[in-house]
């Protein structure tokens, strides 16, 4: 894939990761499909939601940042299917939890956007 295209998804994934350390959902509206799938696969703790309900969710969440959580995040793949297509896993930690993402994005209009964000975590251990 063009150099280009792991720049513009670099660029969303890293307004993924402030809009969550922010609870900002404007922000996470603007790398989200309208049409999003959020699973959480993490045992006993089953979700499927679309992206007006996990939005309801992000406001009403303490933000990571006023809590006083540190940034921490790695985007461990960026992958492409085709032009229009591609797949990131990444990590992070917040609100107590390690979690493990993999992102599913897709061209829409002249943007990347996260159309699924499958994902589990496990309590952090200090």
């Amino acid at each position: 894939m063009t150099p280009a295209a792991h720049t513009q998804v670099g660029a969303v994934m890293e307004a993924y990761f402030e809009g969550l350390h922010q609870a900002d959902s404007t922000q996470l509206r603007k790398v989200f499909h309208p049409h999003l799938a959020y699973v959480c696969a993490t045992e006993g703790d089953e979700l499927y939601l679309d992206l007006e309900t996990y939005m309801a969710r992000v406001d009403g969440r303490e933000p990571p940042v006023a809590r006083g959580d540190p940034r921490e995040e790695q985007i461990l793949e960026i992958a492409f299917a085709s032009s229009r297509l591609a797949h990131v896993s990444a990590r992070m930690t917040m609100m107590g939890r390690d979690f493990h993402d993999l992102l599913t994005l897709v061209r829409y209009g002249a943007e990347w956007r996260i159309v699924t964000k499958v994902f589990s975590y496990v309590p952090r251990e200090d």
